[in-house]
């Protein structure tokens, strides 16, 4: 009989494409400073904690009722939202919620990718598509970038002719390095796409509030196999809340519900997502505090001579580090100042999120410390 204690993830009867994977994941680790996640460093304003406390309270009297399945009044504030702040009209029959912008990735790939069906990304990109298109059965193809992290579109677009892929997910601003991908690009790929599949093409605008330029939603019209998702972590400086939500033509919500469990957002989730909802205003302002801290790393660490990767979202790309472990050489010598940044798998680059400005200044002088040593 097999000594169960030893049993390990190898010795269980996982799907082939999961075995040797690694789960997503940052450093969790108890640090003076976090920078590491790209989260709002801000906590939420005490009016919007005891509007959060009024709802969830009313929500409480019902919590022996399953909640509304379609979450109508939440879509119906969201897409108010993106009608007030994305330039282009939303109803509520056009936006779909989950928890968090993972779990509607998730059900776009169910829907629309699948085994036996593809899905490319253009890398390095956020990791989280690929691993979803794993563990949902769906081919990966990992599409080509230029040295700089633009999208080459020429490569690109041969890229989608030759595989023809399912789903084309397009990250901007694009993590892990930051930067915005054009209107003109985007556009370009759709167009790729629809010709060789036709294909969905998700624009992932997880960052889109700290972004320099607009949002790409009113490319929507006329165009039904795209999808614009977002996310209620980063501006709305809710991590925690665990929201996110896609704009789409109805036809596509209609359809990820063909996938969706019964009742995936809990009573809380809509209670708590609304009242935030509620404080939009006052969550954006500090979103423009976190615009300038980021413009202030990327001048700073220019300024010590690093190069930086341009940013439209909460975060910075920065380097470059010699040597195949100079990242992470550099990452734990940051570490060692009692600062967490994210080594994030780059060759040669590290990612700093925008923190309080006390956060920003304790970063930047880890860096200057780090820039004197190695001119030692």
């Amino acid at each position: 009989m097999t000594d169960v204690t030893d049993v390990k993830i190898d010795d269980l009867p996982v799907r082939d494409e999961l075995r040797g994977k690694s789960p997503y994941g940052a450093p969790q680790l108890d640090v003076p400073v976090r920078l590491n996640t790209n989260e709002n460093p801000y906590p939420l304003p005490e009016p919007l904690v005891e509007r959060i406390a009024e709802r969830v309270r009313e929500a409480a009297r019902d919590l022996n009722r399953y909640p509304d399945r379609d979450a109508v009044e939440l879509r119906t504030k969201l897409a108010e939202y993106l009608t007030k702040t994305g330039g282009h009209p939303v109803s509520t029959e056009n936006v779909w919620a989950a928890n968090g912008s993972n779990e509607v990735i998730q059900q776009l790939l169910q829907t629309f990718g699948g085994p036996g069906r593809t899905a490319i990304g253009f890398e390095p990109s956020y990791s989280m598509h690929g691993l979803i298109a794993r563990g949902t059965g769906t081919g990966w193809i990992s599409g080509p970038r230029n040295d700089d992290f633009t999208i080459d579109l020429a490569a690109a677009e041969k890229a989608i002719a030759e595989h023809r892929p399912d789903v084309v997910f397009i990250t901007t601003p694009n993590n892990p390095t930051g930067n915005a991908v054009p209107r003109e690009t985007v556009l370009a790929l759709y167009e790729a796409a629809q010709a060789a599949k036709p294909s969905m093409v998700v624009v992932d605008e997880a960052y889109i509030e700290f972004s320099h330029g607009a949002s790409l939603l009113p490319l929507l019209t006329g165009r039904p196999n795209l999808v614009v998702s977002r996310t209620m972590s980063k501006a709305f400086g809710a991590a925690g809340l665990r929201l996110g939500y896609l704009a789409a033509h109805p036809a596509v919500v209609d359809a990820v519900q063909l996938v969706r469990l019964p009742y995936h957002l809990s009573a809380v989730t809509q209670a708590t997502a609304l009242a935030a909802l509620e404080h939009t205003d006052t969550l954006l302002g500090y979103v423009e505090q976190l615009k300038a801290e980021r413009d202030r790393l990327v001048a700073e660490l220019r300024g010590l001579g690093y190069e930086v990767t341009e940013s439209d979202a909460n975060f910075v790309q920065f380097g470059r580090f010699d040597g195949a472990d100079g990242a992470h050489k550099a990452w734990r010598a940051i570490l060692d100042r009692g600062v967490l940044v994210r080594d994030n798998g780059v060759p040669g680059w590290l990612r700093v999120t925008a923190g309080t400005p006390a956060e920003n200044d304790a970063f930047l002088d880890a860096v200057r410390e780090l820039k004197k040593e190695r001119q030692a």
